[in-house]
């Protein structure tokens, strides 16, 4: 626009003194004439510093001077002046005294991107792979009215910096809900509100680690993500193998580690719940070296065939770590978990935990404490428990018809099988290459350390899946492996 309100066509008078910029790059300059005055200095910095990140403005071209410019867009010369100015100052754009104003070098233009490593691979018609409850399942309405009490009712003060052990509202309310549902001995000054499983794994590993602890014991199989989270606070694992009552007592005393990790209540992947004399046994063998137990609960509410065994650390707080989290009973994203620890070890754990992060989202675990209060926690475990029962029916009832013989191993609890099907089925490589080519997703027993088999030994996580779909996946599985289901029940009767 000039001096008189006509706004230009072309590109600015001081273009014609030097390389100037695109008409695409001009373009982004545009909005500053329109936007409201007191935000028109800021409209045209940031597009001014966009055009150069972009690589529309490339490195050595020559801006209009201010006087031109500021007449193009019919702002006033000074505020081009200060945007010049300030870019200048952040690197953006160099000048000299009679040389003009130039792009500067100190930019490389990166195109956005923001990728979703979360993202399943493209192609999969069902995913069996265990750990992932039903996000669908997540009680958006009652989330979303608890979230609008919460704002309502919490006082500015929460808002702060808090307490690295938690709220005091959410470590009264979980307190009072693991008494409750898991018979542990729980004591609201002794919660550590933390972000999962994971974090409580790495605190406990720092903790250790400062003790001068260099290896943890873990079961074998077991998670396959202990490794790492333990060497991230300096610590190895030592795996130890398990029996049919669960942790073998003889390898672990010889194995010299004086603190191991343990699911008890229900065994991660072979889903066996330790006997009570295997409990019992741990306990003997803490007290002993002056040990340390850690109790991964991770799915303790989800038993079907009866009440679930209650919490190891009820029998003993002051041998065992006590961790679990609400990703399997609402959802992983929300990273809200509790930990309890030995009162031999709290003040340190608090200390990591405040140097770590300064404490959880004060919102957040308001949030969640008014869910546990008002019994909507409760409510969604029955939901859950309800939903995930039938879908293991559903499995383990496809298992049979398609892959007659299976033998589905452990509890009836948690968010997945271990179906170990007929040798006639295997060898298992072959098995898994025609089944993934097929666009079905399984995990082999052996992914979690276990040793390879002879037959196919799968474990298969079904809580996100709907039953039909649980169905259809394991059709596909059949059809991949014999041609047709026809093929597999005349395998049957061979």
């Amino acid at each position: 626009m000039t001096s008189s309100g006509t706004r230009r066509t072309g590109p600015p008078p001081g273009a014609a003194e030097g390389p100037g910029p695109s008409s695409a790059a001009w373009e982004l300059l545009l909005p500053a004439a329109a936007a409201p005055p007191r935000a028109r200095g800021r409209t045209l910095q940031a597009a001014l510093r966009e055009a150069v990140r972009s690589g529309q403005l490339a490195p050595g071209t020559r801006l209009p001077s201010s006087r031109a410019l500021a007449a193009d867009l019919g702002v006033s010369r000074g505020l081009v002046t200060e945007a010049y100015e300030q870019l200048t100052a952040e690197g953006y754009l160099r000048s000299g005294r009679g040389a003009g104003t130039w792009v500067g070098g100190a930019v490389r233009a990166v195109g956005p991107r923001a990728r979703d490593r979360a993202a399943r691979p493209p192609g999969v018609l069902a995913d069996f792979v265990p750990g992932t409850p039903d996000l669908s399942l997540f009680p958006r309405s009652t989330w979303a009215a608890a979230h609008r009490g919460v704002l309502s009712e919490l006082p500015h003060q929460a808002l702060g910096y808090p307490d690295p052990r938690g709220l005091p509202r959410l470590r009264t309310a979980l307190a009072e809900l693991l008494v409750r549902r898991r018979g542990v001995v729980a004591d609201p000054e002794r919660v550590i509100v933390v972000s999962g499983v994971a974090q409580a794994m790495t605190l406990l590993g720092l903790v250790l680690r400062a003790r001068g602890t260099t290896g943890v014991g873990v079961e074998d199989p077991g998670s396959p993500e202990l490794g790492s989270l333990f060497a991230s606070a300096g610590v190895g694992t030592v795996p130890l193998p398990l029996d049919d009552e669960g942790l073998a007592i003889a390898p672990l005393r010889a194995s010299g580690v004086r603190a191991v990790v343990t699911t008890p209540a229900h065994q991660f992947p072979t889903g066996i719940a330790y006997s009570a004399r295997r409990r019992a046994g741990l306990l003997d063998w803490a007290r002993s070296v002056d040990g340390l137990l850690i109790e991964d609960d991770y799915d303790g509410d989800f038993r079907y065939d009866r009440a679930p065994v209650g919490a190891l650390q009820g029998l003993d707080p002051e041998q065992v770590a006590y961790t679990g989290s609400v990703s399997k009973s609402l959802a992983p994203g929300l990273r809200l978990g509790w930990l309890l620890v030995p009162a031999s070890h709290f003040e340190e754990v608090v200390e990591r935990k405040r140097t770590m992060d300064l404490g959880n989202p004060a919102l957040d675990q308001a949030l969640l404490a008014r869910f546990v209060e008002r019994g909507d926690y409760d409510r969604q475990l029955r939901r859950c428990q309800r939903a995930y029962r039938e879908r293991r029916d559903t499995l383990v009832a496809a298992l049979e018809e398609h892959f007659p013989g299976t033998e589905v191993s452990g509890i009836a609890a948690g968010l997945h099988v271990v179906a170990a099907l007929p040798g006639r089925y295997g060898p298992q490589d072959r098995f898994l290459e025609r089944v993934t080519a097929a666009g079905v997703v399984v995990r082999p027993s052996a992914h979690y350390g276990a040793s390879a088999p002879d037959g196919v030994r799968l474990v298969l996580g079904y809580a996100h899946l709907a039953p039909a779909r649980i169905r259809d996946g394991v059709r596909l599985m059949a059809e991949a492996v014999c041609s047709s289901t026809v093929s597999v029940r005349a395998a049957a009767r061979q």
